[in-house]
């Protein structure tokens, strides 16, 4: 009875300290790494959703709100400032292939851009989607910060656009090089930014798995679309709604 009032104090006492989540989100992420090393490094078995899933499981287990949480996950939360800011090294080696494409490079994502936003919100809009679900779709292949942003300023709902970035995210990195391989793409750098372009920073890491120069590519186009999105979104969101 001592042994289990003992365990019970010794669980509260830790599950109330901002190290114990981040202990865990850095252990479930190194879980999936582990698995997805053991698996082959198949693209189904993507460290970030893995990693999420045993997250969820754990906090829906221990009736841990996301609030709490975060106050440990937030350390790791700080460190994607710094992780994006690194994409700019693979990028910096592929320079002289970037400057050779940058006509080509613009075209791509603008296009890109302007059709990930136009199929989800054409087909929430033929499934009768109300209109803050609408504004909470369109930014979905931008990622999270500016989707929010963007999303908020649309009259949507950014906590949900925030699960769709995530979501958008995890099936471009399981899906997008299968899907490319099967349409026949086979340059790296035209990889790199469809992948980047449709599913931001998760596809990008995914990218740089496979690839460099795609990871290079990838990088590049999470960027340029983010900018691209923001800039041209609210603009023909007002036109159209």
């Amino acid at each position: 009875m001592n042994s289990l009032q003992n365990l019970s104090q010794t669980w509260v006492y830790l599950s109330a300290s901002p190290l114990f989540h981040l202990t865990l989100t850095l252990v479930a992420f190194q879980a999936a790494v582990w698995l997805f090393q053991k698996a082959g490094r198949t693209a189904l078995l993507n460290p970030v959703m893995v990693a999420v899933v045993i997250i969820v499981m754990a906090l829906r287990v221990t009736e841990t709100s996301y609030a709490t949480y975060f106050q440990g996950a937030q350390f790791v939360h700080f460190l994607l400032g710094p992780a994006t800011v690194a994409l700019a090294i693979p990028l910096y080696r592929q320079w002289h292939v970037v400057k050779r494409s940058g006509g080509a490079i613009a075209v791509s994502v603008i296009c890109g851009s302007l059709t990930a936003a136009a199929t989800a919100v054409g087909t929430a809009w033929l499934l009768g989607g109300p209109r803050d679900i609408l504004a909470s779709l369109a930014p979905k292949s931008v990622t999270a910060p500016v989707a929010m942003a963007i999303a908020e300023e649309l009259g949507g709902l950014p906590s949900l656009t925030a699960v769709l970035v995530i979501l958008t995210g995890i099936v471009g990195a399981m899906f997008g090089t299968m899907v490319l391989g099967a349409c026949r793409v086979r340059p790296w750098p035209a990889r790199g930014l469809a992948i980047g372009t449709a599913s931001h920073g998760i596809g990008t890491a995914r990218a740089l798995q496979v690839n460099e120069t795609a990871g290079a590519f990838s990088g590049l186009a999470m960027g340029l679309n983010a900018l691209a999105t923001a800039v041209l979104l609210p603009l023909l969101w007002g036109l159209v709604f």
